[in-house]
């Protein structure tokens, strides 16, 4: 599988039979001239996870592609004029010869009991990968590479630890960084590289290039 990031959430994977690109938002740069999806998917409505200006030009130059979206996102692309799928934890789609599992359902609590939103995770090809959006969603079975979510108000560094040590993914790609500077991006992997279990490599992916894993 060969992977692009292109900052912050937005990742583009390349199975080998599909194009999947996972959370275009406003914090992504360099998506926008992507050709050749198969499949764009949205875990939750956050701007930094769907652009909204930007994401009707990506369709419009991939008019192959599938878009599927978690059950708060279905009004935003509706209201675009998109069509679209959308998608429950549970659901196990397929795209292009892809599989997608499709876990969680909720974004993780920000604060106290303000109203929370739906987000889904995608677990690609029965866990060759996994973007859990915003949550710290686990599935069943194994999983080969983990977007572990770096910075973010839902989230504190503890916990990505012991995602990353629950999860024990043979390689964690750094995502989410979009609100770290060049310190925070060195402090956390530091601390990742420092409490991973046995067998699991960190990997921060250079921007925009395509990265075999």
């Amino acid at each position: 599988m060969h992977i692009v990031h292109f900052g912050h959430a937005c990742v583009l994977l390349d199975t080998g039979s599909a194009r999947l690109l996972i959370d275009p938002g406003t914090l992504a740069t360099g998506f926008e001239q992507t050709e050749g999806l198969d499949a764009v998917l949205i875990t939750h409505q956050h701007f930094d996870h769907l652009d909204r200006d930007r994401l009707p030009a990506l369709l419009a130059a991939n008019p192959g592609a599938k878009l599927v979206v978690d059950p708060d996102s279905a009004g935003i692309v509706t209201e675009l004029g998109l069509e679209h799928t959308v998608a429950n934890a549970g659901d196990k789609l397929s795209l292009a010869g892809a599989t997608v599992d499709v876990i969680g359902g909720a974004h993780a609590t920000i604060y106290g009991d303000l109203p929370g939103i739906t987000n889904v995770g995608y677990l690609v090809d029965g866990g060759a990968f996994l973007h859990p959006g915003d949550s710290f969603a686990r599935p069943d079975g194994d999983v080969d590479v983990l977007g572990v979510p770096e910075s973010a108000p839902w989230l504190k560094l503890a916990e990505v630890l012991d995602y990353v040590k629950a999860v024990r993914p043979r390689v964690g790609v750094p995502i989410h960084e979009g609100l770290h500077s060049d310190l925070g991006h060195m402090l956390t992997e530091n601390w990742l590289n420092q409490t991973k279990p046995e067998g699991t490599e960190i990997v921060r992916l250079a921007h925009g290039e395509a990265t075999k894993l």
